[in-house]
């Protein structure tokens, strides 16, 4: 299971936090769940193997916030379409067991997909790799950053047919998303025009992302599936209006969560976390911006702790 660190070429401003708030109560509307602007959040892509039964997602957490008092829980689990292999033995089986022991808890799953780069350790690898061997060697360009080479950057460009066979492979991959039980889905990894051809390998326009991007949240949607705009900070008000939600790492290290604001005005949540900064340097900021904010491990691991929410 891996986290991916944000590599924004995006100067936005504001300063420091996180936010996390309230317990969620799940609004619907035309069948999906969307949650509210107020919704306190847990990301644990990394399993437990003392949590082996709930599919190593430690759904019974229940830490002191920032803002002290009594403990609080999440309403919403962001974890990963599959139990991690350490848990379960394989990298094969669907965490449906982790999505039931969320909904048991009264809490909603989001559905961790990568779909900006392919990692070697997913069961459809080999896919992707047949498919970049057979097309020019046009799809896999170079390694995702030092901290995760085991992944690397896809080519959503169309000129061979990139963009269509990866949407046919993400579809794959939402379909179990729904098998599983998910209520929603992150699509990570969704930036790469931010970063260029000497990060990616690739020469990728912003709106051949925005093309993309919107691609992706439609397909959540025809699925029954709420969706998240993962980091992307570029291109948020062109896309606020096509995801329920924002998921973002590090703004207030790197000053640029102003922009994310568009999403709270427009009544969707923004699940904000935080590894290298401390809780008390961003969650005053993160709780005036109505951030649900949470602060996990500094090496970017992402087991169920730490896991300390603003609010």
């Amino acid at each position: 299971m891996i986290k991916r660190i944000p590599r924004l070429v995006l100067a936005a401003a504001l300063a420091l936090a996180l936010t996390p708030v309230l317990t969620t109560t799940a609004t619907a509307g035309a069948g999906i769940w969307r949650p509210p602007v107020q919704s306190r959040w847990q990301y644990q892509l990394q399993g437990s193997k003392a949590h082996a039964a709930t599919g190593g997602i430690d759904v019974g957490i229940c830490e002191v916030p920032q803002s002290g008092g009594a403990c609080v829980r999440p309403g919403v689990f962001d974890i990963d379409l599959y139990v991690d292999a350490q848990v379960a033995g394989n990298n094969t089986t669907l965490n449906t067991a982790g999505v039931r022991a969320v909904h048991a808890k009264g809490a909603k799953a989001v559905c961790y997909v990568d779909a900006g780069s392919i990692e070697d350790f997913r069961p459809d690898y080999q896919t992707f790799l047949d498919w970049h061997e057979s097309h020019g060697r046009s799809l896999l360009g170079k390694p995702f950053s030092d901290e995760f080479p085991n992944e690397r950057w896809a080519n959503i460009n169309n000129d061979k047919g990139q963009r269509d066979f990866l949407l046919k492979m993400m579809e794959a991959r939402v379909d179990k998303c729904v098998q599983a039980g998910f209520d929603g889905v992150e699509f990570d990894v969704v930036h790469a025009h931010e970063e260029g051809q000497p990060v990616t390998g690739w020469n990728i326009s912003a709106q051949t992302q925005l093309t993309y991007n919107k691609a992706l949240a439609a397909m959540a949607h025809r699925k029954g599936l709420s969706v998240a705009l993962k980091n992307d900070l570029s291109q948020v008000d062109e896309l606020v209006s096509h995801f329920d939600y924002a998921v973002n790492e590090e703004c207030f290290q790197w000053k640029e969560c102003d922009v994310l604001s568009a999403f709270v005005d427009a009544g969707k949540p923004v699940f904000q976390v935080e590894y290298k900064t401390s809780p008390a340097r961003f969650c005053g900021e993160a709780v005036r911006l109505r951030f649900n904010s949470i602060k996990k491990a500094t090496d970017y691991s992402l087991y169920d702790k730490p896991y300390k929410p603003c609010k």
